[in-house]
């Protein structure tokens, strides 16, 4: 019955004998004019060849066959296509290699005529000069005899025997001298011309040279792709003509330096490199440096015209992260570093990760592209430790990423300025402790400039540049006078801290009798009464409320509070007023008390 009803069906498919595809419609179907009819139905009412679900299951299979040969026949008509126009481009560079190869011949054949019948006449020139000259001795000689003769049949009709003697012994001397004389005649040319056999070695070679295999056509070099150099290689890569043989290529490329000079000689040094693949890795490169290259291919029969000369760059070198010069608060981090690049780079990729519970490193969680100077300001989440690190970038991709340093959001963290603090202070090597010894310096031996406190012994803090809450601590000692606070970028360094409208400090003043504290702003303070001695001072600054306070952490004891709103960002400033020191401890969290 199985067997049937294939056969059956067999016999129903083939009435199908036209049929379109549209891929965006169902297959139809046209019956043939001379197809047989369909077979009735079965008089139960059921198909007896297919049931519905099947019939529409082969149409289906049918149609998708049918639109994968479609698309198989339209790209081997693409493809078609493709080599109809290669073959033509072909054509006509044969057509051209051929017809310069015939014109060459044709000039040389010239060129070997006009030689040879230049020869020819310088020739018949030569034997037609010759004839001439004997033609004309000959005449000469003829004319001397007729006129012997004739002399001697004058002197013959002489009548008078007197005049006969006198005149026929000269006639004789004449005659006989005439008879000595040997006349030459051979030809002094022949009438026949040299055969020379035309040397057209030349033109054989020429005409073997058309069945040869034509010299490469120049390569093009491709511009540079992504990712294709490191720090000291470069991947370069050129394409030729599809027909052209070549059994190898020569890789020239040297460095771009700027400011050359004209003259040649000074002009850098060109390196080669010989590959037989249309690509090649070039090594021992500089860093971040620019280089010109170009190529050309060889075969048996010449070198290929050079390419046009291209410009490819190596990645930068990684740059350098300046950690004493980087900051950070709960909210945001500061981060400066050096390029580590003599020539400028396009950019900067500041690049950062979560810390793990357990100190590892996450996945990168952020990319910050496009940073043009070598600082950027990164906005973090409060209470995180992340590992920071940065890239260079120019044309020829990224550098490797520099070292990393690890940044936490659970405090303010700062470094002291260095560039900042009076002569007479020095620093420790962690950068949070500054010292001011006994001994003054001379004045011959201060070295000042504009950025340096020079009357207050004092140095400024680098504050990240954040309108947030910010909060550090100072350790000092009774015996320590000392002034904290903030103050402006822009305050006078020949003043006292505190002494002005552009800095707010906490002073403390040994006298003879007690410790005095004042909180100073523009030369005024309170008068306040501290009665026991802060040995670690909070400094709490909040930009939102626009104050300043200070608190004596082991007591857990409010000081003293400014009211300000802040126009700028201010700093932190530490000074000490005799010989001591005194300790930052920043980077920690803020107790509760602080920002009540």
């Amino acid at each position: 019955m199985v067997s049937d009803m294939e056969g059956r069906a067999t016999r129903h498919v083939s009435t199908f004998q036209r049929f379109s595809v549209n891929t965006n419609e169902s297959l139809h179907f046209e019956p043939c004019e001379n197809s047989p009819p369909p077979l009735p139905e079965a008089e139960d009412g059921h198909d007896d060849v297919f049931k519905e679900g099947e019939t529409q299951q082969m149409i289906v299979m049918t149609r998708n066959q049918l639109q994968g040969k479609v698309a198989e026949m339209e790209n081997f008509a693409s493809h078609l296509e493709e080599i109809f126009l290669t073959v033509e481009e072909n054509f006509g560079r044969r057509e051209q290699h051929l017809e310069q190869h015939y014109n060459e011949v044709l000039q040389t054949l010239s060129q070997r005529y006009d030689d040879r019948a230049a020869g020819l006449g310088e020739e018949k020139k030569n034997k037609l000069e010759a004839l001439y000259s004997q033609l004309l001795a000959c005449g000469r000689a003829l004319d001397a005899s007729k006129e012997l003769i004739e002399s001697a049949q004058e002197i013959y009709r002489y009548q008078d025997k007197r005049l006969f003697l006198k005149a026929v012994m000269p006639a004789f001397k004449r005659i006989e001298e005439f008879a000595k004389e040997e006349i030459d005649f051979t030809l002094s040319t022949h009438p026949e011309f040299n055969t020379l056999l035309a040397d057209l070695s030349d033109v054989k070679t020429m005409m073997d040279s058309i069945n040869v295999v034509p010299a490469p056509s120049a390569p093009v070099i491709n511009p540079q792709m992504p990712n294709s150099a490191t720090q000291t290689s470069l991947r370069v890569c050129w394409s030729l003509f599809s027909d052209d043989t070549v059994e190898y290529y020569e890789l020239y490329y040297r460095p771009v330096l700027e400011d050359t000079p004209a003259d040649s000689t000074s002009a850098p040094h060109v390196n080669t490199v010989t590959v037989k693949e249309t690509h090649c890795t070039v090594t021992d490169l500089l860093p971040n440096a620019q280089y010109e290259l170009w190529v050309t291919a060889t075969n048996t029969t010449g070198i290929s015209p050079a390419s046009e000369k291209a410009l490819y760059m190596t990645v930068p070198s990684p740059p350098v992260i300046k950690q004493r010069e980087c900051s950070s608060c709960p909210e945001a981090a500061l981060i400066r570093w050096e390029s580590g690049n003599t020539n400028p780079v396009d950019s900067y990729t500041v690049e950062l990760s979560k810390m793990g519970s357990d100190g590892t490193e996450t996945r990168i969680t952020e990319s910050i592209v496009g940073v043009p100077t070598c600082q950027c300001l990164i906005q973090l989440q409060t209470g995180q430790r992340y590992i920071i690190s940065v890239k260079a970038v120019n044309l020829g991709g990224p550098s490797d990423r520099s070292d990393v340093i690890t940044v936490s959001t659970t405090g303010t963290l700062f470094y002291l300025l260095e560039d900042t603090a009076h002569p007479c202070l020095s620093i420790s090597e962690d950068g949070f402790t500054i010292f001011y010894g006994d001994e003054e310096l001379p004045i011959s031996a201060m070295a000042l400039d504009d950025n340096t406190f020079t009357r207050c012994v004092a140095v400024l803090g680098d504050l990240i540049p954040v309108r947030g809450r910010h909060y550090w601590e100072v350790e000092v000692d009774d015996v320590t006078e000392f002034r904290i606070g903030v103050a402006y970028e822009d305050t006078e360094r020949n003043t006292y801290l505190g002494a002005n409208n552009t800095s707010w400090c906490m002073r403390h003043i040994l006298t003879p009798s007690r410790h005095k504290y004042e909180f100073l702003h523009n030369g005024w303070s309170p008068d306040l009464r501290i009665t026991v001695n802060p040995v670690r001072i909070g400094v709490a600054l909040d930009y939102e409320r626009g104050t300043l306070s200070f608190f004596n952490v082991d007591l857990e004891q409010h000081l003293h509070t400014f009211f300000c709103h802040f126009q700028n960002y201010v700093h932190p400033c530490f000074g000490l007023d005799n010989p001591g020191a005194l300790t930052v401890h920043n980077g920690i969290e803020a107790p509760e008390y602080t920002f009540m």
